[in-house]
């Protein structure tokens, strides 16, 4: 086994997984805190590395594409301190670390494991039920509801229908996005029936976040409903085409030979054909036979 213990976390690795876990440093982001201890297979994986400072260094973990709905959600915006796939290294450890990522990058290549995306995820998310405060409203969920409060500090145009629960099946997209600079971010669910192009300030089915300590605590929220919808780059299904008719029976070789000679005297008969011409087809035909 290959492991880590930093102020920030421990990182652990026995060949199959690794196991994230957050240290209890006062500096230990709230998010990174409420993640507690994360499992990541193996096959999670699409890289490691490692990054040496003059102070400190850097652990990093490449996950494949697809495969933990926090990323999803989140569209790979945690910035340090909050990625959960970071983990800064005293200068005394660099040797650890470089040890660390030589055993998994020998476990990925003898695994094999691709770097493609996936298109099922391959970690949990959080666990349900919970609920956040933080910027204008409160997100909750329990698995199959999402119901959204406001606080004092939402807009009225917002505020005035109340309180909103979103039935899990309405919901086709979450996603979580950080205040940067002056811009506010957000946690926003797009609802089947109800597209919007409001900016979170008024939309309803959206928390606005102004950039405070808590609203990365927001993601928690969107990963645990983003691991419930369909994986974006799943199969779609499609429903079996109906069978073809059964074409009809092959008409027997001797009847339509028998047929051909009726119609042959038949057009004899109508003077349509001579008895020479007659005689060579009726020839024709039951040489056939």
């Amino acid at each position: 086994m290959a492991e880590i213990i930093q102020r920030d976390g421990t990182w652990s690795f026995d060949g199959d997984a690794l196991r994230l876990t957050p240290g209890r440093d006062k500096n230990v982001s709230p998010l990174l805190k409420a993640l507690g201890e994360m499992t990541v297979p193996l096959g999670a994986l699409a890289g490691v590395s490692f990054e040496q400072g003059k102070k400190t260094g850097r652990l990093r973990l490449r996950l494949r594409d697809g495969a933990d709905p926090l990323l999803q959600a989140t569209g790979g915006k945690l910035g340090e301190p909050n990625d959960p796939y970071q983990l800064t290294v005293e200068s005394d450890r660099y040797g650890v670390a470089e040890y660390f990522v030589d055993e998994v990058r020998d476990a990925l290549l003898l695994d094999q494991v691709s770097t493609r995306p996936v298109d099922g995820y391959l970690l949990a998310g959080p666990s349900v039920p919970l609920s956040v405060s933080a910027g204008d409203g409160t997100a909750s969920f329990d698995g199959e509801h999402v119901r959204l409060e406001w606080n004092w500090k939402t807009e009225d145009a917002k505020s005035a229908a109340g309180p909103r629960s979103l039935a899990l099946a309405d919901i086709t997209a979450v996603e979580w996005h950080p205040a940067v600079g002056l811009e506010n971010g957000c946690l926003r669910f797009t609802v089947r029936g109800a597209e919007t192009k409001a900016p979170p300030k008024y939309d309803p089915h959206s928390v606005e976040l102004w950039g405070f300590k808590k609203d990365p605590l927001m993601a928690l929220v969107a990963a645990a409903v983003q691991a419930r919808l369909p994986h974006p780059a799943a199969p779609v299904e499609t429903k079996p085409l109906s069978p073809a008719p059964p074409e009809p029976p092959a008409e027997d070789g001797h009847d339509a030979l028998l047929r051909r000679l009726r119609e042959l005297g038949e057009l004899r008969k109508e003077g349509v054909l001579t008895d020479e011409e007659f005689t060579l087809a009726k020839q024709a035909v039951l040489k056939r036979m």
